[in-house]
């Protein structure tokens, strides 16, 4: 049955194509992730704004630490993103430290065309392989490896679920391409996205670092209440 599905996952791409599925043939890595790149940026021109809700979360197992941060994104096109802090709670340091942190660099990295450029899921920023496929969440899904050509810390090396319709990332584990600093010996995260209407956003994002001294930290990011282009005012995003 496995095998089966994979074999069928391999045919998607053609099939979603409108070519017959018995005269389809398998596709190649490349055109997988040309077609990725070209369903990407369909989805992006289309999408012009969106409001929604973060939850982060993060947990020092060896000092007991942990802290919570409830916060409204607004994305508009081409990828600017705002962030507005409204609930927080537990440790002050590991809020300022960790998590206002994460905010400011995804924030500060989504107002630099050449850096979003250069971090997009593309065969300009990663190698791929193809490793086979698999169903998630009842989808069946092209499995790339990915390997970053530069050492940018906001690239990673590991793997890239590709849904076989729809050509949208599902779903991505893997670690830094470069460590942020000596002290830290692992991370390891898992990055997963859901379609709403024609768009695929991220829902969860879940990861764990070991730090020397420090010792094991989670962090887990829940993402909820979308609200699709809907206007978004140009003042809230300077």
């Amino acid at each position: 049955m496995r095998k089966a599905c994979a074999r069928a996952a391999l045919w998607l791409g053609a099939w979603s194509l409108g070519t017959p599925l018995i005269c389809a043939q398998p596709l190649t890595v490349e055109q997988i992730t040309e077609r990725m790149v070209a369903r990407d940026q369909e989805r992006a021109e289309s999408l012009r704004s969106y409001v929604g809700m973060r939850r982060y979360r993060v947990e020092n197992h060896r000092f007991g630490k942990q802290a919570e941060m409830v916060v409204t994104v607004r994305y508009a096109y081409p990828g600017v993103k705002e962030f507005e802090v409204v609930a927080e709670s537990g440790s002050a340091a590991v809020r300022k430290l960790a998590l206002r942190r994460m905010i400011d660099t995804e924030r500060d990295a989504s107002r630099e065309e050449k850096l979003r450029r250069e971090t997009r899921i593309t065969p300009a920023n990663y190698d791929f392989q193809l490793s086979g496929s698999e169903i998630v969440d009842g989808r069946l899904c092209f499995v790339l490896r990915a390997t970053p050509k530069t050492r940018n810390p906001l690239l990673f090396r590991g793997t890239v679920w590709v849904d076989g319709e729809d050509f949208a990332i599902v779903r991505i584990e893997g670690s830094p391409a470069k460590s942020p600093s000596f002290w830290t010996r692992r991370i390891h995260f898992t990055h997963q996205y859901r379609k709403f209407g024609p768009y695929w956003l991220p829902v969860s994002n879940h990861s764990r670092t070991d730090v020397l001294v420090f010792g094991t930290t989670e962090t887990s990011v829940e993402y909820y209440d979308y609200r699709i282009n809907e206007p978004v005012a140009d003042s809230a995003l300077r």
